[in-house]
């Protein structure tokens, strides 16, 4: 299996539990946080809702530079705006993982801020890293809907909620 079908094989099965967890999060939460130092629910949804989309990106571009490119969040405000950004993403996503980009993978890509650099890495080590984030701030919003009393979808397998 190549890696492009690899890839998209773990984007399909990430996005069937993401979309379960996203739905869950009622409208009148968008605002809440579990700590002053943590994101907020808005915040952190719609980053989920958006890393499918570091997918092109990775692999049309060599580098990501925060100063020449200001970070704007997308501004979602409902559960079904968040749902249909998140669609947006994955479809984005998902156009991209076709063999083609096979042959780029291994070509470096750059995350930086000006003249600091934080990563250097191949485009294929920026496309795990973005689809294991999923799973990663997925698993944070977990928290949060168990924080806030919200039944959890079960991910690899039921929830205690599902049992």
């Amino acid at each position: 299996m190549s890696r492009i079908k690899m890839f998209l094989k773990e984007m399909e099965e990430a996005a069937v539990t993401t979309r379960k967890m996203l739905e869950r999060i009622p409208n009148d939460k968008f605002d809440w946080q579990p700590h002053p130092k943590s994101m907020t629910v808005k915040r952190l949804a719609t980053h989920i809702a958006e890393l499918p989309s570091w997918v092109p990106m990775a692999l049309t571009t060599d580098e990501l530079d925060f100063a020449a490119n200001p970070y704007q969040q997308e501004d979602v405000n409902t559960t079904d705006e968040l749902l249909a950004y998140f669609e947006r993403s994955l479809q984005d996503g998902r156009s991209h993982l076709t063999e083609k980009y096979e042959e780029v993978l291994d070509q470096d890509w750059t995350l930086r801020n000006g003249k600091q650099v934080y990563s250097v890495e191949p485009k294929a080590d920026v496309i795990r890293m973005s689809l294991n984030q999923i799973v990663h701030h997925r698993a944070q919003l977990g928290v949060y809907l168990r924080l806030m009393d919200i039944p959890i979808p079960g991910s690899y397998g039921p929830s205690a909620d599902e049992m």
